[in-house]
């Protein structure tokens, strides 16, 4: 298995891309416009030239990587030939829906097809094309050059054979997999999106403010990263339709979305991506006031 696609050049798209072609991947990375292919090749560039400048990867490993990328913006044409398919659109599920049965149509009946949804069921997924056994979740973390867990989480129908192919590729690439059963949030965002939506709520109802409550948490609990800031980078709209999704699953009001998180998401405030969330990443100045005009 040495030519891969992965669909979708944003953030984990191209980190999905850096890491199969750094590892000496062939790698077709796919979307419908040619300006997010440029714009996903100018980040991973921009990343080889961070590992470069800390000496931890050659200036030919560089040229090397971006060597081993393609870009194609035809779906048929970018997966021709390819062993894998890893999807990495934006987290909606009727958009992986339509491209889990385009794929099933046009990619060869041995090619696996794997999601990197961060909570969407794989099942669903796979119920839409006629090989629900070689469909696969890989949830990598972003960063993903950095993080070094990538989640594989095995539909009801996936194969063992498939699953101990996407766990051994994992390991090559020198990722740590770890094999999670197909709920709603799967392990990571299952236990992570609660305690930010709780962070949200302690925020909404006026306990305390947002620089405090990431304070509390950086230094209390030793997390790297508030979980207002964290928010903030994962995108609150994702954070919102992984909530939504929990909570479609389990029926359960523990994991119903706070309204704070809603009216932001609605007012377009969805933290780095649109320039301010929690915090004003235009101004580098806390954004408190936006929590209080919601609140």
């Amino acid at each position: 298995m040495k030519k891969i696609a992965v669909i979708g050049a944003g953030t984990m798209g191209n980190g999905i891309a850096h890491v199969f072609a750094q590892n000496g991947f062939q790698v077709h990375l796919i979307d419908i416009a040619q300006p997010s292919l440029d714009k996903g090749l100018a980040t991973i560039t921009k990343n080889l030239d961070r590992m470069v400048a800390k000496t931890s990867i050659t200036e030919q490993d560089k040229e090397n990587t971006l060597g081993n990328i393609s870009t194609f913006t035809d779906l048929k044409e970018g997966v021709a030939e390819t062993n894998l398919v890893v999807e990495a659109a934006t987290e909606n599920l009727n958009i992986k829906l339509q491209i889990f049965k385009d794929l099933d149509a046009i990619c060869d009946e041995a090619t696996i097809l794997a999601t990197n949804t961060s909570s969407i069921s794989i099942t669903q997924i796979a119920a839409v094309t006629q090989r629900p056994d070689k469909v696969i979740g890989m949830h990598f973390m972003n960063p993903v050059p950095i993080m070094k867990l990538v989640e594989i989480i095995r539909g009801y129908s996936t194969s063992n054979e498939v699953t101990e192919t996407i766990m051994k590729l994992s390991s090559d690439l020198g990722k740590t997999p770890t094999e999670v059963n197909d709920y709603p949030g799967f392990v990571a965002n299952r236990i992570l999106m609660p305690m930010i939506n709780e962070a949200i709520e302690t925020l909404y109802n006026g306990v305390a403010g947002v620089q405090e409550i990431d304070t509390v948490m950086k230094l209390g609990m030793a997390h790297p990263m508030g979980p207002l800031q964290l928010a903030d980078f994962i995108g609150l709209d994702v954070c919102l339709s992984i909530l939504n999704v929990m909570y479609d699953g389990f029926k359960n009001p523990k994991y119903a979305p706070c309204p704070l998180l809603v009216n932001m998401v609605m007012a377009g405030k969805l933290g780095v991506k649109s320039g301010e969330g929690f915090y004003d990443y235009a101004a580098s100045r806390k954004a408190e006031k936006v929590a209080a005009q919601f609140s």
